[in-house]
């Protein structure tokens, strides 16, 4: 008959890293979330071999003081909440306190930190869950935690991990959710001696030029609705700008991404007629709400959570987006280069030489159907004046009178 036994530390922690630490973009993500707690005004990540051979994050936060740094690696101790009822109002990225220890299980850690107020930094090293002993270092206030050899005591994960080209991919989105969520904090990602992305501190529309380019930047449309508590703001993309997947739906809720199926569904449904079947929007959305009405402790990741009032937000994110569609002008426009060096005349020329083929088609539509006529009929008075105006590029719905058929 089997012996019920408890299982050692080591083996708990090594369960929990498999739920927590899929893969090196999991390290970094918990790594920076922690830097982000902790108030940190830069970030700087660096990398060797996507992750897999080396994983450092440096940060200018609070710190932590030398008496709590082995506490600070021991599994489920965390400074985020203190009772039961905290899990209900997180407000904080991380608040589980089993990530370090994971990590600390499945590689070789070394944690180094110092508080401002501190004089000397002190520095852990754990291998494989196994701690040396505390010593003292150098170094700037911050923390600054160093993983190398992620793996090498689960010889069964590592061999699931895959390409350099892969794992540096799913690491760099994850520091690009992290940086979009918090774009007053200045990133920086290195891979291999090289500098992937400097992100310095700025507004929102910066870091998603940065991160995408500014031709989608520029093409956003803004959004901001308030409803009591409950705050939307952010940007969604033109239609032109549209993915054949929903990898650039970024929603964030309180400072963290997540991935919520009705929000996405409300943003398809205000999208709906705008897209071709297949094609996926653009966002960039921010919600912020009491920590008390949504639960964030449904999964180890943190991706997913569950909404207090959902339908409430379902329809305050579907109704502000196709309110603001009504007002938005949504036609794409082409692009004409414009000469430089050639003066006023020269620029003429070149606008006259490459027109744009949908004011050329628009052009021609307008000859084919004529003025805009009223419901009085074929011989009525003109319909009322439209609202856009004397704008030539706004869409307006025109009336075919047909002939009647013949020879039936």
């Amino acid at each position: 008959m089997p012996t019920i036994r408890q299982l050692p530390p080591n083996v708990v922690n090594k369960i929990a890293a498999g739920e927590v630490i899929e893969r090196p973009a999991s390290v970094v993500k918990e790594l920076v979330e922690n830097s982000l707690d902790a108030g940190a005004g830069r970030i700087d990540v660096t990398v060797e071999q996507g992750g897999i051979e080396l994983i450092r994050v440096v940060d200018d936060g609070w710190g932590v003081a030398a008496e709590q740094l082995e506490l600070a690696l021991a599994s489920h101790a965390t400074s985020k909440i203190l009772d039961a009822d905290d899990l209900f109002r997180v407000g904080t990225l991380g608040f589980r306190g089993e990530a370090l220890a994971s990590i600390a299980a499945v590689s070789r850690l070394v944690f180094r930190s110092r508080p401002a107020e501190a004089d000397l930094a002190a520095e852990l090293e754990v291998v494989g869950g196994r701690a040396e002993p505390l010593r003292p270092a150098g170094g700037p206030h911050g923390t600054a935690v160093e993983v190398r050899n992620l793996f090498f005591n689960t010889p069964v994960r590592q061999k699931f991990l895959r390409t350099t080209q892969t794992e540096m991919g799913h690491l760099t989105e994850a520091v690009s959710r992290l940086a979009l969520a918090h774009p007053h904090v200045h990133f920086t990602l290195s891979h291999g001696g090289r500098l992937i992305h400097d992100l310095p501190p700025g507004d929102a529309g910066q870091r998603i030029a940065a991160l995408f380019g500014a031709e989608l930047a520029e093409g956003l449309i803004p959004i901001d609705s308030v409803d009591g508590d409950l705050h939307l703001s952010g940007a969604v993309a033109n239609p032109s700008h549209s993915r054949p997947n929903n990898r650039m739906q970024y929603l964030f809720l309180n400072g963290r991404f997540i991935r919520d199926r009705s929000l996405q569904h409300a943003l398809g449904e205000a999208y709906r007629g705008l897209l071709l079947t297949g094609r996926f929007p653009v966002c960039f959305l921010h919600l912020r709400m009491p920590p008390a009405e949504v639960d964030v402790n449904v999964h180890p990741t943190k991706l997913e959570v569950r909404f207090q009032d959902g339908g409430r937000i379902y329809s305050q994110l579907l109704g502000t987006l196709r309110t603001k569609f009504l007002s938005t002008d949504l036609i794409a426009r082409a692009q004409v280069p414009i000469a430089t060096g050639g003066g006023v005349d020269g620029d003429e020329e070149l606008r006259a030489a490459t027109a744009s083929p949908t004011q050329d088609l628009w052009e021609w539509a307008k000859r084919q159907l004529g003025p805009a006529r009223s419901d009085d009929g074929p011989g009525g008075a003109f319909a009322s004046p439209s609202p856009f105006g004397e704008r030539a590029d706004a869409l307006q719905l025109h009336r075919v009178d047909l002939p009647p058929l013949v020879g039936r």
